[in-house]
């Protein structure tokens, strides 16, 4: 189980970031670092030492060689290791139930949650991104379709998003801002059936399609609510246009 943490416990502080690039201009490792410090100052932790990984959240915690040096540390020091936030550790539900039952540990951003709120936040999240896989899935194999069906719109971002694939083991802002196009054309495919349906409901401004698109519990690619502008960029994006 975790442990309770108060006034002058240890802790281990342990950071992570996925790429060579992040972790050489420090991308990500200030933020986490802030998130750590705050949360220590609050509870009156006292870090003891830090430990950071350049390494795929794929790769298990125990596999990762600054994880399993934190790990020893913790043992070394009976301290509580501590991360930023939960998918510094993994993203995974099973690792993470591993990790509860290995070494006591807590995440800056939410220092109060025990063992069983974090198992539970953990799973939360996992439905979350694989729901949004299917999703993904099914829009790029509507994409697909209508490309392959004459759509000429649709074969653009087809070309686009493959073009964005070919380059995307390149590095630099062009690969950066390929990827990015491709991921706003299979955010806004996710969203076309949902914004036909108020177009064929009678919905007829940007702010009424927004209110619209939240009462049916519809949320933007960041999990948020629609405003008039969100709506506005998605419709363009789509190549939509109100009756």
């Amino acid at each position: 189980m975790t442990a309770t943490l108060n006034s002058a416990t240890n802790i281990i502080a342990y950071y992570r970031v996925s790429t060579a690039g992040q972790g050489e201009s420090g991308l990500g490792l200030d933020a986490q670092r802030e998130y750590v410090r705050i949360a220590a100052e609050s509870n009156g932790w006292t870090i003891v030492a830090e430990f950071e990984d350049t390494a795929s959240g794929t790769i298990p915690p125990t596999e990762r060689i600054h994880c399993k040096a934190a790990l020893a540390a913790c043992k070394e020091h009976s301290a509580t290791l501590v991360v930023a936030k939960l998918d510094r550790l993994s993203r995974d539900v099973e690792v993470i139930a591993g990790m509860v039952k290995r070494v006591p540990f807590k995440v800056a951003t939410m220092p109060h949650a025990d063992s069983l709120q974090l198992h539970l936040y953990a799973a939360m999240a996992q439905q979350e991104r694989d729901f949004i896989a299917q999703r993904t899935k099914a829009a790029l194999a509507s994409l697909k379709a209508r490309a392959e069906a004459g759509d000429k719109d649709a074969q653009a971002k087809v070309a686009r998003r493959d073009a964005g694939r070919a380059i995307a083991h390149s590095k630099g802002t062009g690969a950066a801002i390929a990827a990015a196009q491709t991921l706003a054309d299979v955010n806004a495919e996710t969203l076309r059936d949902a914004i036909q349906s108020g177009m064929f409901a009678g919905v007829t401004t940007l702010l009424g399609m927004a209110q619209y698109l939240n009462t049916k519990g519809v949320r933007t690619a960041r999990g948020g609510e629609f405003a008039a502008m969100t709506v506005k960029r998605t419709i363009d994006r789509l190549g939509l246009t109100f009756p």
